[in-house]
């Protein structure tokens, strides 16, 4: 069925769309979610977004402030409210319960536990259900959420810095710093919104980076997964001494137990070095569902290679680094028939720097 839908519809839900948008970097494994109480005079009578993984839904929230006044209003809500018992009770009862008489909602949810039951319980309970509304804007806040419903794997944005030419350390490694100070903080909210940064061996032993987040208003850390399919990583290394978990995803014919002072993954192996398929799925089942991917030339290749990327972040610095300095992407390509044809999206200036953001076209 088509809904035709005012410019007020879209304005109040727009402010639910940035109601869970606050939720950005708090809300995992669960989606992004805001919600708005519209009374029949156009009065916003409660708002309220998802904060965190078992705490009160939006709906919930925005329910709580609107109190008697969510009587007979519509809610505007990014996602299809839940009928499921999880942590917390369905929010469709909960709406059923206030006596909110209409519901306009921005996408389905992706959740097989959940799935359109949601929005047929509202209407057997007499509401009027209509939408989706602004549906590309819900989808795009929890891109991650939705693959790992639909397809039991996160979405994997790979971040990158070059040089104009291409370019990401000189020839002895040297890399710190391409990019200046705002393209550093960029990616700090990069950080911030994934569940997981990945990294490889070889990145750790070079940089030796702590792969944390630094911002002064975040109190999460994404898990720290580091590639090393022999372990050989030094024991003594930062990101193996930060707040939160690091990993280091190995083979599994390795001896188990290696060193009790780290955590493990031990998975299947691909040419002898760890599926990062497998990975992909682990980190599914750790309930991730915006997986960072910041590693070298090596890793980045190998994660494009085996068509596991969504999407790229390139940071570009304006300087030149020379033939001699490290490529972006270790990626034998021997014609232009097996080049990766990516779909620029948006560029983007960051201080002195640009970011591009683009995806594979598949």
């Amino acid at each position: 069925m088509t809904y035709s839908f005012s410019d007020i519809d879209h304005e109040y839900m727009q402010q639910a769309l940035d109601l869970a948008a606050q939720g950005m970097n708090t809300t995992t494994p669960n989606p992004r979610v805001g919600c708005v109480l519209v009374a029949d005079d156009g009065a916003v009578v409660g708002s309220g977004f998802h904060h965190q993984a078992g705490g009160p839904h939006a709906e919930i929230n925005a329910l709580n402030e609107a109190g008697s006044l969510a009587l007979g209003a519509t809610a505007y809500v990014t996602l299809e409210p839940c009928s499921h018992h999880g942590k917390t009770p369905p929010c469709c009862d909960a709406l059923i319960a206030a006596g909110v008489t209409r519901v306009i909602y921005g996408m389905e949810d992706p959740n097989p536990k959940v799935a359109g039951r949601g929005l047929e319980g509202l209407r057997c309970a007499g509401i009027d259900v209509c939408g989706p509304l602004l549906q590309t804007q819900a989808m795009a806040l929890n891109v991650g959420f939705i693959k790992r419903m639909r397809k039991g794997l996160p979405f994997v944005r790979i971040k990158l810095a070059m040089s104009l030419d291409g370019r990401t350390a000189m020839a002895n490694g040297e890399s710190k710093w391409i990019t200046g100070p705002a393209a550093r903080l960029d990616v700090q909210n990069l950080r911030a919104r994934s569940c997981a940064i990945v990294t490889g061996s070889g990145t750790v032993k070079t940089d030796n980076p702590a792969m944390t987040v630094r911002l002064s208003d975040n109190d999460r850390q994404p898990i720290r997964v580091v590639i090393d399919s022999n372990d050989q990583s030094s024991k003594q290394a930062a990101i193996f001494h930060q707040t939160g978990r690091t990993v280091i995803a190995c083979v599994h014919s390795l001896p188990m137990d290696l060193n009790t002072d780290k955590e493990y993954w031990y998975l299947p192996e691909k040419n002898g070095r760890v599926s990062l398929h497998h990975i992909l799925l682990k980190l599914a089942d750790e309930g991730c569902n915006e997986v960072l991917v910041e590693a070298g030339p090596t890793l980045a290749g190998a994660f494009v290679s085996e068509g596991l990327v969504d999407e790229l972040i390139v940071y570009m610095a304006p300087k030149l680094m020379g033939s001699t300095a490290k490529p972006l992407f270790d990626l034998p390509i021997a014609g232009m028939q097996e080049a990766v044809s990516l779909d620029i999206q948006n560029v983007t200036r960051i201080g002195d720097d640009w970011r591009i953001t683009a995806v594979p076209i598949i």
